[in-house]
């Protein structure tokens, strides 16, 4: 991600309706995983730290981020054990493994995802879970994903081809951001017909109270179905995953 947008994401991460609304449906999905007391959670790609208290309700939050700027965000937010780390092959804590990995929107930025899969992989423990969320469909690629730095985007099929070539085996994968879909995917195709050349851009324009509300309340409703019933589109996937024994 471009560095100045760092403060940016710091500033808006905790009431923006789109990290709202992603954090209320992973929240959800991680409540059923009948995870123990105490359970270690690690979050690699961990930005500035907007989902440490949500985390947290979990269990033990360790976290790392290959950027120093997003480092010392999420560092000052005083909820996790933050450490400088790159995947695949800079991965701290090393005398730790863990019982949770969550990747919110960091896959889709790494040039060797399938090595990071493994990676992470090898620091869970037997029966271990990796819940994952990434941008879908390659044809919503957008200014919004060259600030970002993203490297693709996926679709389901795909997506579970690649935890399966990583040695997991996958519970639950789904399209999300279904609700607002139409929307997000018009206005993603008409700023490619309006533009000749990417520039850099991005989605974290703070919005009126009354907009940020109605789109969070449409967005986070989707906590409920989640998991429920699938649907074969959404701007996003989420995948969760297991480590065999």
């Amino acid at each position: 991600m471009d560095a100045e947008l760092y403060p940016l994401m710091a500033e808006v991460e905790d009431s923006h309706w789109w990290f709202c609304s992603r954090r209320a449906i992973v929240a959800s999905v991680i409540s059923r995983l009948g995870l123990s007391p105490g359970a270690r959670i690690l979050e690699p790609g961990c930005g500035t730290g907007g989902n440490f208290a949500m985390l947290a309700r979990f269990g033990e939050v360790y976290a790392m981020d290959s950027d120093p700027e997003a480092c010392k965000f999420a560092g000052a937010r005083k909820t996790a054990i933050v450490e400088p780390g790159k995947l695949p092959d800079r991965v701290p804590f090393e005398n730790a493994s863990f019982d949770l990995v969550v990747m919110t929107d960091v896959l889709e930025h790494l040039a060797g995802d399938q090595e990071a899969l493994t990676a992470l992989r090898a620091r869970l423990k037997p029966g271990g879970w990796l819940l994952a969320t990434v941008p879908a469909f390659p044809f919503l690629w957008s200014v919004h994903d060259v600030a970002h730095h993203h490297q693709r985007r996926y679709v389901a099929g795909d997506l579970r081809a690649l935890f399966e070539r990583a040695g997991f085996t996958v519970d639950q994968l789904n399209y999300y951001n279904f609700l607002l879909f139409p929307v997000i995917a018009a206005a993603r195709l008409l700023g490619r017909l309006r533009k000749s050349s990417p520039q850099r851009e991005h989605d974290l324009r703070a919005h009126s109270g009354l907009v940020n509300s109605l789109l969070r309340t449409v967005f986070s409703s989707e906590r409920y179905t989640i998991g429920h019933f699938a649907v074969p589109f959404g701007v996003s996937l989420l995948v969760v995953a297991r480590r065999g024994p």
